[in-house]
């Protein structure tokens, strides 16, 4: 009769834990909605979208307007939310501290999904995808292979805190690396004369050798680091990335991030936009 009783019991306590799961994960769910950044932007009526400046993803027109792939980007997924939007823009060395710190609510801005990145934010499936190539000083490097770029003669010239920066230190161990706050302080260098080469996301080396075709080359048939940018979004926010990823799907299908990618990375019609 005891062992009954007791069977019964241990059958009870299992029948009422099972019960309460279904409340408490209901429970759990609805506390993060309410503490996701999703949340914040419906009760402010206004998505906060961090950006640095480089073509043709951001950048500023004739009349200092801001103008990019992003910047459609950012536009359509705030009309599609309901919201306003309001782009911050931010060097590219403090963005990510900057998203931390909750100065906006996610970074659209070309970034390279990576693990390295990805031990301090979160980030979206990509909504992009790009690769970067070599862009030289032709003179300078005439006859050159990929090895010989490797060398202590040799002067690259990047972005601060961005992806060819690393890649370039990876590559090219032995090579100088000089640093800038923007694509086109890197670009100017090669073009004076003051580095041999840069790297960057295409288009903006082809875009620059065809500017300059008596001085810039991109001399490898090459693409490296090929990978995807996704939207960034701060630790622990499930409900953010569920929403942004289900957003990119939905505007993927439809064709209308590939038809946006296509007008800015493929065409020229925008260029006379902007001061070349």
């Amino acid at each position: 009769m005891t062992l009954t009783r007791r069977a019964m019991g241990a059958a009870l306590a299992a029948t009422l834990a099972m019960t309460g799961l279904p409340a408490l994960a209901q429970s759990a769910t609805q506390e993060l909605s309410s503490e996701s950044v999703i949340e914040t932007i419906k009760e402010r009526g206004v998505i906060k979208i961090g950006l640095s400046l480089f073509k043709p993803w951001s950048m500023r027109d004739l009349n200092g307007d801001l103008i990019g792939f992003e910047l459609d980007v950012g536009r359509q997924l705030a009309e599609d939310m309901g919201v306003e939007v309001e782009f911050v823009p931010t060097s590219w060395d403090g963005i990510i501290p900057a998203l931390v710190a909750g100065n906006f609510d996610t970074i659209i801005s070309g970034m390279t999904v990576t693990p390295q990145r990805n031990l301090t934010i979160n980030f979206t499936r990509p909504y992009a995808y790009s690769g970067m190539t070599i862009l030289a000083n032709t003179a300078m490097t005439e006859g050159f292979t990929l090895e010989d770029y490797n060398s202590p003669d040799i002067t690259f010239a990047a972005r601060r805190g961005a992806t060819p920066a690393t890649v370039i230190a990876e590559m090219f161990p032995e090579a100088k690396l000089l640093l800038f706050d923007e694509d086109g302080a890197a670009t100017q260098e090669v073009l004076n004369g003051n580095a041999h080469a840069t790297m960057a996301s295409e288009p903006g080396p082809s875009d620059d050798a065809r500017q300059n075709p008596d001085v810039l080359s991109v001399p490898f048939n090459q693409a490296f680091q090929a990978g995807g940018e996704g939207f960034a979004v701060r630790k622990g926010d499930p409900d953010a990335l569920a929403f942004f990823n289900s957003w990119i799907t939905w505007r993927e299908n439809t064709g209308w991030l590939k038809a946006r990618h296509d007008y800015w990375f493929r065409g020229d019609e925008w260029k006379d936009m902007v001061e070349q």
